[in-house]
């Protein structure tokens, strides 16, 4: 029995399922019984084109939920020009909030599709979304708006966050084992691209044929036909499964396993650092380069801010594809160093005042960062199998089962993760309020990244090295 720790890089292996054949059917309220992916007849017959259309539904929601969650990122920008006259602390303080709400409601949201059903749930939550969206139409209209308001609008953004948890949550009982993790990755893919949509729209949409006035409000008022479109195809399209069942006690199995909060703390460093960088990224270009805030083009404006959340989205697959060629810790050990080089290349090109190193280097940034995602978001039940492993050799029983654990823990540390989109802005925001500077914040991270690759090498790399605590 391999015990050392490629074993926890290692693809899980799997014993074929039991297939039980039951037959489907369905209720009023599109409720679906009997639903037996791992029946590979019953998959090919109608199950794949079942789920594939839950699956292309369930993307455009969650698309629209990050795009919500990230409005107040490219909006906080522009509130000067719209009149408004915030400190540089509340200015912070208005990207970062919608990061820690949202990244607070997915551990509820995680077990609100087996409680309402997948398909309500989504129209739900979509449903949710048009309540940031109408706020802060309407916040910004009116500069005369206090900050206390302001900030419990931009807290209502993180409904858009908390989306994740249940829509990958949904999609994890549609498909059958061997077909998760693509399935998987399209969805978060597709939802993370709406950071990147929203940062490139909101500009166009506030000043296109404005004849140099500034409708904000429009970044709001632009995605309630979306948000309408969704609910309607949640409920004209989608499914709930009966088979969905809460798992409370593999959570807090999960929650009781030390390796689900070092791989926690890893996946802060790979997916917080992206959306907390993709949060505060147009921000940081409004403050160092001005001039470059914004392109016109034609009558509309266009950020290049977009650009780090949208090729951050992109790599995130390939991280997961090079973490099943040569193992999760070797690319996220990778992603790290990477990371690591690209905040000291930023630090560096700050004095320099060059727009375009600064782009460049961020952009390697991003890009570790995305494939930092993939790779760690694929160790999870690679870990988890492996612990199980060691359990096995030193006969203990009475465990919740390793996919259990393993599922739960996939959502526990997806929320956990996403609070780096809060901790990012704020450790900037302190950094340019104690020095005028945002280098002392990136000086830290450059340290946080190094640990952070220290941890994956001693943990879940080095030969010898123990899952369990303790040299095998």
């Amino acid at each position: 029995m391999t015990t050392n720790l490629e074993a926890a890089d290692a693809p899980p292996t799997t014993a074929t399922p039991t297939v039980t054949q039951v037959a489907l059917t369905h209720r009023p309220g599109r409720w679906i019984d009997g639903w037996n992916p791992e029946d590979s007849a019953f998959w090919d017959r109608e199950g794949r084109g079942i789920a594939g259309r839950n699956l292309r539904w369930s993307i455009f929601a969650e698309f629209l939920g990050f795009v919500v969650w990230q409005l107040w990122s490219i909006v906080v920008v522009m509130l000067p020009t719209a009149g408004f006259s915030f400190s540089t602390a509340e200015t912070f303080w208005l990207i970062s909030m919608p990061s820690l709400v949202g990244a607070t409601l997915r551990f509820p949201y995680s077990f609100m599709v087996p409680r309402f059903g997948g398909r309500n749930w989504t129209i739900i939550s979509a449903g949710l979304l048009l309540i940031p969206s109408i706020a802060l139409a309407l916040c910004v209209g009116n500069p005369d708006t206090p900050f206390g308001v302001m900030l419990v609008v931009a807290g209502l953004a993180g409904f858009g966050g908390g989306n994740f948890a249940s829509s990958m949550s949904n999609i994890t009982y549609f498909y059958p084992q061997r077909e998760k993790g693509w399935a998987l990755g399209l969805n978060a893919a597709g939802g993370n691209l709406g950071a990147a949509v929203a940062q490139f729209v909101v500009p166009i949409a506030v000043t296109v044929g404005a004849a140099a006035t500034l409708n904000l409000s429009l970044a709001g008022w632009i995605w309630v036909p979306f948000i309408l479109l969704a609910m309607f195809g949640a409920y004209r399209y989608m499914d709930n499964l009966s088979s969905a069942k809460a798992d409370l006690r593999g959570s807090a199995a999960a929650l009781r396993e030390p390796h689900l909060w070092l791989l926690a703390l890893l996946y802060i460093g790979t997916f917080g650092s992206f959306i907390g960088f993709a949060s505060v990224f147009p921000k940081l270009i409004a403050d160092q380069f001005p001039d470059f805030s914004s392109f016109a083009v034609g009558s509309a404006s266009i950020s290049l801010a977009f650009l780090g959340a949208l090729i951050g989205s992109l790599a995130r697959p390939f991280g997961g594809r090079l973490a099943d060629r040569f193992g999760g810790a070797v690319v996220t050990m990778s992603a790290f160093a990477v990371m690591a080089l690209g905040a000291l290349a930023v630090l560096w090109t700050l004095p320099l005042a060059n727009f375009w190193l600064f782009l460049g280097c961020f952009l390697l940034l991003f890009v570790a960062a995305g494939v930092g995602n993939g790779s760690t978001y694929r160790m999870i039940p690679s870990v988890f199998a492996a612990r199980s492993g060691l359990r096995d050799a030193h006969h203990r029983s009475g465990d919740v089962g390793t996919q259990r654990k393993a599922a739960a823990a996939l959502g526990l540390i997806s929320a956990i993760g996403a609070y780096g989109g809060f901790v990012i802005p704020q450790i900037l925001g302190l950094s340019h309020g104690a020095t005028g500077s945002y280098s002392a914040a990136f000086i830290g991270f450059i340290g946080a990244y190094v640990v952070l690759f220290a941890v994956t090498f001693l943990v879940y790399f080095r030969k010898n090295a123990s899952l369990a605590g303790q040299r095998l």
